[in-house]
């Protein structure tokens, strides 16, 4: 259904040091960048999330966040870490979330921005 997304970043400096590392613990590299744009995905120059930099960017309003899927548990910890260590705030620790779902296992994040964020994989464990 959604081909990519883009997000409005104010630092993108700041932004491509935290996304690089929670994608990066879930798979996703940088497939392109330019002065006012990077893009993370599998395969070159096919974005899936796109970071463009704007003065004025805000994140959207209450309600809204972007879950990413996470191969294993393993990863949603490696991506909540990254994004710690990246200047991100802390939203919700790597765990189950049994009122999601059996088997949900997640983690939440705040970017640099605002944006919240969350990696989640459903399968039980193996």
């Amino acid at each position: 259904m959604i081909h990519h997304l883009s997000l409005g970043v104010r630092n993108l400096h700041a932004s491509a040091r935290f996304y690089d590392g929670i994608l990066g613990a879930l798979g996703f590299r940088r497939v392109f960048e330019d002065d006012e744009a990077i893009g993370y995905g599998l395969e070159d120059d096919e974005d899936i999330l796109c970071l463009k930099q704007r003065a004025d960017a805000a994140p959207p309003g209450p309600g809204f966040h972007l879950a990413f899927a996470a191969p294993t548990r393993a990863a949603v910890d490696a991506f909540h870490a990254a994004g710690l260590r990246a200047g991100g705030a802390d939203n919700g620790t790597p765990g189950p979330r049994p009122d999601y779902g059996p088997h949900y296992y997640a983690a939440f994040l705040v970017d640099p921005d605002g944006h919240r964020v969350e990696a989640v994989v459903k399968g039980p464990v193996a």
